[in-house]
């Protein structure tokens, strides 16, 4: 008999001796469906706010803010550079109007709808403009604001997430009282967590004078951006930094997905050597149950790999078992689930969706198979080495 043959002969004989042992088996699958399932929503968290920051930015837009600027927050640009910025080479027009839109970015605050809680939400002040240059954004419910009055649009995903901001609801913020006209969406992206103004109005309403934060420009391609680039930066006129807008919301994930994902792999770690332990019990429970046949296989001539071996794959079966529930629990648990955050670059909220992509499933399988590996790995040892002699004296 080959030793593949006696691999599945042995292998099989355990899979038929399960429903002997389900309540033992049954403990070892959920403690590791347990793990997967936490391991998996910790990191669609990131997933989610990586889409959303990515979806926001537009290989064919660049921002510019103030040299030494890291977000809009810190940036101040005077009107009249704004306007030196429209003169850039590879700037797409449409007649004789540049694409490029110069923008307020201030925070207002609003009670979060689960908590009721107040929260920094955005308000970005817009110009006639924008809707070409942010050809991404739609509006889907009302209208888009009257510019000149102090009329506003929510993005959807603030309005699912903050309350107040249903059509016709007013925002009072200071001595200034906001009206919200319109509803739109961006496909899912950062900006629908934003409130838009008059970039006009809501100067003076916080007493900006002629100034922006940032200039948002649509380009005539994606390799127009380093002539672009290039003019900004040596022109003596201008104070400027110049980035792709993909690169802009790129750089303002790194900080707090980087957290997430240490705190997601912190915990299923901590979890996971639960579920280890639990696995081993399982297969130590295994192992005892079965000395005779184990030792009655070792008498007719089965070698030790083929028992190491059966041992091992039951042990990856249960733990294949248990990282595929957990997978599904947590794709239709928290897969597209609604959620905000603080984005720490602007300490402004970020609202985003969980997402739970094919590439976290396969990583939580992965890491499900490596516990029923190492939970596995001491009883298969064990089996193979139990004396022959001693184990038949319990037929």
């Amino acid at each position: 008999m080959s030793w593949l043959t006696q691999i599945g002969a042995v292998t099989l004989l355990n899979l038929r001796t399960l429903p002997q042992r389900a309540g033992s088996s049954a403990v070892a699958i959920v403690g590791i469906a347990g793990v997967v399932v936490v391991f998996v929503a910790v990191l669609s968290m990131a997933e989610g706010l990586i889409t959303a920051m990515a979806s926001a930015g537009s290989p064919d837009r660049a921002i510019v803010m103030r040299s030494g600027s890291d977000d809009e927050m810190t940036s101040v640009i005077p009107g009249p550079e704004v306007d030196v910025v429209r003169q850039a080479p590879g700037i797409l027009h449409e007649g004789t109007r540049a694409l490029a839109s110069g923008e307020l970015y201030v925070i207002v605050d609003l009670p979060k709808r689960s908590t009721m809680t107040p929260a920094n939400v955005p308000l970005r002040g817009v110009e006639p403009i924008t809707p070409r240059v942010r050809i991404d954004a739609r509006i889907v419910e009302g209208r888009m604001l009257q510019f000149g009055t102090n009329e506003i649009v929510a993005g959807r995903a603030a309005t699912r997430q903050f309350a107040g901001l249903s059509l016709g609801s007013q925002i009072t913020s200071g001595q200034n009282v906001w009206v919200v006209v319109g509803i739109f969406e961006s496909g899912g992206s950062v900006s629908e967590t934003e409130l838009w103004a008059d970039a006009r109005v809501l100067q003076g309403a916080y007493r900006r004078s002629n100034s922006y934060q940032s200039v948002l420009v649509r380009l005539e391609s994606a390799q127009s951006f380093q002539a672009f680039k290039d003019w900004l930066t040596t022109n003596p006129q201008l104070n400027v930094s110049v980035r792709p807008e993909t690169e802009y919301y790129q750089a303002q994930t790194v900080t707090l997905t980087n957290l997430i994902r240490t705190i997601g792999f912190s915990i299923a770690a901590l979890m996971g050597i639960g579920a280890v332990f639990g696995a081993i019990l399982t297969m130590y429970t295994a192992v005892a149950t079965r000395t005779r046949e184990i030792a009655t296989l070792r008498a007719l001539g089965f070698n030790t790999v083929s028992v190491i071996v059966s041992v091992l794959a039951e042990s990856l079966g249960l733990a294949a078992l248990g990282g595929a529930i957990g997978g599904l629990v947590a794709f239709v648990g928290f897969n597209g689930f609604q959620t905000s955050t603080m984005n720490w670059q602007t300490f402004s909220q970020v609202a985003f969706a969980f997402t739970v992509t094919p590439f976290l499933l396969a990583q939580g399988l992965f890491y499900a198979l490596a516990m029923g590996l190492i939970g596995g790995l001491m009883p298969a040892i064990k089996a193979a080495r139990l004396p022959i002699s001693s184990a038949l004296r319990e037929l």
